[in-house]
């Protein structure tokens, strides 16, 4: 592949330069306070939908939730943290009674919104900060926001984020929690504003042409402007839903007992894609490739799915029984999805899921158990594994056309999981059942790379070994972490081993169609303590990021661009103009360290990325301003000065004849 200078030239300019990561992260409802973004000052300019501190009297915003709710909602000067006036939700008989505000009537679907609130207990504050929808399927959905507000005052919540799709309705924010009088004061919700992603850089799915590049999202993400930006540019060859095809997000239960009721029939389970729906639709609107996790798993699947009647506590159905429930539940679950989006590329699915232990042996017979359980539920009606093949034949039998078979598992380098998977699939093989191996790749640079887990060397080891048995591959999860909470301090190596890793499987690209990041932003992964992914929670590329670019030419900066999603669009990049007048002393020396070189360019996208952390001195600025603008530090200061090192150039400033 081409482009392997301008690897090597950042790799080398981000190991003495890093470019800084922080952060926070159904519908989207998350806590930002603690994650390092500066979430005040963003609520503070983001535009106001609604505010009151009730000092007009005024609570005709707020309801109890609903006819069983014996909430009494009016206005007090009992208590107020400003003003002397408060709502004051009285009258509550269960803990789940209170008041509640109604988002969707004010709101606009796929968009974030910060809320805040202050509350109080009448004697002792006991409250929760929860989010209730209405799903496509007609049932109410609930998530609790803030727990444990407690103690003898005021408790505050700052700034939580939420955000509903257009598939939902009556969606609320409301406080519960014990049964005593509760006051609040202080409400307001607060759009978020966009954080404007880097255009100027490479495309990570142009980079590697020679498989798809994709991600994961879960239906919370797709209200993020940002970030949905961000995977337009970078992933959109493929898409994985985190979380909402998994079964215990589709399988029906209300459904399932109904149909049994009025069948006596307890081996067709019904299935719903209403919380994967926002996905769906996504992807059907940008002709986005999908790939389907995940049918057959331990975990993320209900007992009941396993009990007589779908009676959680029934005992377990014999293994015909339950042979003829997979069946209809792969079959009623491609039937459906293939009803519901025939233009959908469903081009691969991992069938079955984490089947194997470390040691090459089956999971142990069990109620279902967390990913690392060794418990499992299949092994506690079938025995053993013997209930794999069967999975891939009725995945066979009824998926849709062009849709390849997958197993998929983590730890699948260590010799025991890797040697149980290998035979496995040459058996499968044998038998025309199944397509791919999906390996995960949740990976751990740790604080060596003499001490990552696994190394560049074992990983590749287990790639040649897949390659080996002439079956597709596709890397589906892959992340890297670092130690918990180091800030910058290992994102060097860990960039260096993301490097060794996409250089192993460039090696083998022949059996490899297809590299899955799990996530996009570190904020939001499922590790984001130890941020494992290549983009910071400010939307910004870590040095991962240009660490594994390779293979592409660096095309002209898109200054203004709109995206092909809807309805995120994306506006004209911000620059630092320098006011001084000051000439420079070097075109291209934005450090004043007396050379030009890929530090240069590191240390201005850091300025602009976060110039809290990160500025240019006077002379700095005059010496980085090259891209032949004159408008002042901008991006494409930093993407001339990568030209010129790279040769694409012959000097700085840049003209329009080069």
């Amino acid at each position: 592949m081409k482009g392997t200078n301008f690897k090597k030239l950042m790799a080398a300019a981000l190991s003495s330069a890093m470019i800084c990561s922080a952060s926070t992260a159904v519908y989207a409802v998350s806590p930002t306070a603690d994650m390092g973004l500066n979430t005040k000052n963003a609520a503070e300019t983001g535009k106001v939908i609604f505010s009151t501190d009730f000092e007009d009297g005024d609570v005709s915003a707020f309801t109890n939730r609903g006819d069983d709710d014996t909430t009494e909602i009016s206005t007090t000067t009992d208590d107020a943290v400003s003003g002397s006036t408060s709502l004051l939700a009285s009258g509550r008989t269960k803990d789940w009674n209170g008041p509640a505000f109604r988002l969707d009537t004010i709101c606009e679907p796929y968009t974030e919104y910060y809320i805040s609130a202050s509350v109080k207990g009448r004697y002792y504050t006991n409250a929760i900060f929860s989010f209730q929808f209405t799903n496509s399927d007609g049932k109410q959905e609930y998530k609790n926001l803030v727990q444990n507000l407690n103690g003898a005052d005021w408790q505050r919540v700052e700034n939580i984020k939420v955000s509903f799709t257009d598939e939902v309705s009556e969606v609320y924010v409301y406080f519960e929690g014990g049964q005593d009088d509760l006051f609040i004061d202080d409400f307001s919700v607060v759009e978020v504003p966009p954080i404007e992603i880097e255009y100027d850089i490479p495309s990570l799915k142009d980079a590697y042409n020679d498989f798809k590049i994709g991600t994961a999202i879960t239906a919370d993400n797709l209200s993020s402007k940002s970030f949905m930006n961000l995977v337009s540019k970078h992933f959109s060859d493929s898409m994985t839903v985190g979380n909402e095809m998994k079964p215990d997000s589709v399988l029906n239960h209300d459904a399932c007992l109904a149909y049994v009721e009025e069948t006596g029939d307890d081996t067709n389970p019904q299935v719903s894609f209403s919380k994967a729906k926002g996905i769906l639709n996504y992807c059907n609107r940008n002709n986005i490739p999908m790939r389907i996790h995940t049918l057959v798993w331990h975990s993320q699947t209900p007992d009941w799915f396993f009990k007589e009647n779908y009676d959680p506590e029934g005992e377990f159905v014999s293994s015909e029984k339950m042979l003829k429930r997979m069946e209809n539940y792969i079959k009623n679950y491609f039937e459906t999805l293939i009803e519901l989006y025939p233009d959908i590329d469903f081009y691969a699915c991992d069938v079955v899921n984490e089947a194997w232990l470390e040691d090459g042996k089956p999971r142990s017979p069990g109620v279902q158990g967390q990913s690392g359980s060794s418990n499992s539920a299949w092994v506690q009606v079938f025995g053993d594994n013997s209930f794999i093949e069967p999975a891939f034949e009725y995945a066979r039998k009824y998926a849709p056309e062009g849709c390849k078979l997958y197993y998929n598992d983590y730890n699948e380098y260590m010799d025991g999981k890797m040697n149980a998977i290998l035979a496995m699939a040459a058996d499968l093989k044998a038998k025309d059942l199944i397509d791919g191996i999906g390996m995960q790749s949740h990976l751990d640079v740790r604080q060596s790379l003499d001490a990552a887990f696994p190394s560049i060397g074992m990983y590749e080891r287990a790639l040649k070994a897949y390659s080996e048995t002439g079956l597709d591959i596709q890397i589906t999860e892959l992340d890297v972490t670092v130690p918990e909470n180091s800030g910058d301090q290992y994102l060097d190596l860990q960039a260096e081993y993301y490097s060794g890793i996409m250089d192993a499987i460039v090696k083998y690209k022949d059996s490899v169609s297809a590299v899955i990041f799990w996530g996009v932003t570190d904020d939001l992964s499922w590790r984001a303590k130890q941020q494992p992914l290549i983009f910071d929670a400010n939307y910004q590329a870590k040095p991962s990021f240009y660490s594994i670019i390779d293979g592409i030419e660096i095309p002209d900066p898109i200054v203004t661009t709109t995206t092909t999603t809807t309805p995120i669009t994306t506006t004209t990049t911000t620059t630092t103009p320098n006011p001084s007048g000051i000439a420079p002393t070097l075109p291209g020396d934005a450090n004043n360290d007396g050379d030009v070189n890929m530090a240069d360019a590191v240390i201005i996208m850091q300025s602009l990325a976060n110039p809290n952390k990160y500025t240019l001195s006077a002379q700095g600025e005059a010496n980085g301003d090259v891209s032949g603008n004159n408008d002042g530090i901008t991006n494409k200061d930093a993407l001339a000065i990568q030209k010129y090192k790279l040769g694409l150039i012959t000097s700085l400033p840049e003209t329009s004849a080069e």
